[in-house]
Order: structure tokens, then sequence, then C-alpha cells
């Protein structure tokens, strides 16, 4: 018999919600929308809300967004989710269709720099988007408009793959985002444990996407607070070289801060040294 002639796999059907679940899960799949629900099924919106609700009193699916579902698998039903690494990507691809990249403290952790593991997963996109709370996770969602500028990379999840801003982007949004990575003195904490992760020349090439103060703040926290590592200085010695050749003017550490004529002033970043920061090295 040649090969032609060899049934093909059938499609299955499904005459339960619970069934096509089952399905797209063993497929490695654990998001759906109702839209597709339904045309696999041939029922009705209502048909499918009504199966879906059953399915969420059962803890076997959650809602993510407005007619767009999350499978928990039987280990994750006691923590009402699995962990958004599992369904981020899919939601800001396949629901939102906006690009995103993890960032901020949950970008520092998964780069091995955070002591303390995040409270909020934080996801960086283009638009602003509600927080969602599924399961014991909650996602916040940042906005940053010259997104796609940004150095990003791939961390392979359960499920597939990720977009992280790289460990130097990183850096300069804890700086810039100074309230979502709280506050300076966790900055120069996770900054001190992110710093081996930084190469320097990759470094001076995420700062050309950033504005100028950010990048003196960033350098500046860079390279007095991570002195205890053997790579700190080291890291700084590109953006430092390129810095000098820039337009720059004094600013202030704490930017809603004052200072007044004993406030001690950094040199080479730049910097009034308004705050005494302490990392918890």
């Amino acid at each position: 018999m040649n090969y032609s002639d060899k049934k093909k796999p059938t499609k299955p059907t499904f005459r339960f919600l619970s069934g096509y679940v089952d399905y797209i899960q063993s497929q490695g799949e654990y998001v759906f929308a109702q839209k597709t629900a339904k045309e696999q099924l041939g029922c009705s919106d209502d048909a499918i809300r009504i199966a879906a609700n059953r399915l969420i009193n059962k803890k076997r699916i959650i809602k993510l967004r407005y007619a767009f579902y999350l499978i928990i698998p039987l280990e994750y039903q006691t923590l009402g989710a699995p962990p958004p690494s599992w369904y981020i990507d899919a939601l800001m691809n396949q629901y939102h269709h906006q690009p995103y990249y993890i960032g901020l403290l949950s970008a520092a952790a998964l780069h091995g720099a955070g002591h303390q593991q995040p409270q909020v997963f934080q996801v960086i996109t283009n638009k602003p988007l509600r927080s969602i709370t599924i399961g014991r996770s909650k996602i916040n969602f940042i906005v940053k408009k010259n997104l796609q500028k940004i150095m990003s990379t791939k961390i392979k999840t359960q499920t597939g793959y990720m977009d992280v801003s790289t460990p130097e982007s990183t850096a300069f949004d804890l700086v810039h985002y100074v309230a979502h990575a709280g506050y300076l003195n966790n900055i120069a904490t996770v900054l001190a444990e992110l710093v081996e992760k930084i190469n320097p020349n990759k470094l001076l090439i995420a700062a050309k996407n950033e504005e100028m103060p950010i990048i003196q703040r960033t350098g500046y926290l860079l390279a007095k607070y991570t002195v205890y590592t053997n790579s700190a200085q080291n890291v700084t010695k590109p953006l430092l070289k390129w810095l000098k050749n820039q337009n720059t003017h004094p600013i202030l550490l704490r930017s809603d801060k004052g200072l007044n004529k004993n406030t001690p002033k950094d040199q080479k970043w730049q910097i009034y040294e308004n705050e005494v920061v302490e990392a918890d090295l």
C-alpha cells in the first residue's frame, strides 16, 4: 500500500466541553477561547457559557478574560491555577494581541536576582490593561511606549516560551519604574544580585533606548551599590565612557525629593545624592 493510501488521522469530535478541555490539555495547551470551543462543539454561545460555568465550579477551568479560559491541571486545583508563566504568552498573543515582555522584579527573579520572590507577576506592554488575579497569582501590566526597542529574550516555560527583558534592560526598567520596583533600597539590593548577569557592552546598547536621567541613575546605582561583586565596576565602564560624550546635566537621585547646600554630588554620574540608599546585601 502506498503512503498516500494510508488513512489520515481523523480530527476528534466532541460532544461536551469537558472532552474538548481534556483533549487540548493532552496536546500541551492550557488556554482556549469561547469562540474556538463553540466551533469545535457546534453549539451556541449560551451553551458554551453554561458548560464553562459548570467546569469553573468544578475547578477544572478558570476565566482569564471575557470568553477566554485557562485549564487547571489536577495538581494546581488547590492553588486555583498554574503559574502565570504557563499562560502569559497565550494571553498576550492570542487574546490581547499586544507585544509584551516579563519585566522588573519578575524578570530579575527569572535571571536569578531576587532573594525575595516578587508578590506580583509584572508584565510590560504598550497599552493599559487591567490587573488580573488568577488563583493565588496577581498580574500587573505596566505601560512602556518604546516597548519594541527594548531588548528581550525568550525563556522556556512548561507550555512553550515567554518574552523576558534581558538583564541589561531589566536594570534600566527597575530604575525607570521605581515605585513598581520597591523604591531605591530594594532596587539597589536587586541590582547587586543582577550585576553578575549584566554584559557591559549590552548595557551600553540598552542605554541608548532610555532617557538620560534613567541612564545616569542606573549607572550610579550599579557602580556604587554593587561594589561587593567582582564585576560591578567593569560593568559600567563602557557606559560611563559613552556618557562623558553626551549632553548631560546634574540630576537628583530621588526626583521627588529636594536638596540643600550640603547635598553631596557624584561627579562621574552627575547625580545629587539626595537620598541615602541602603542595599540589603
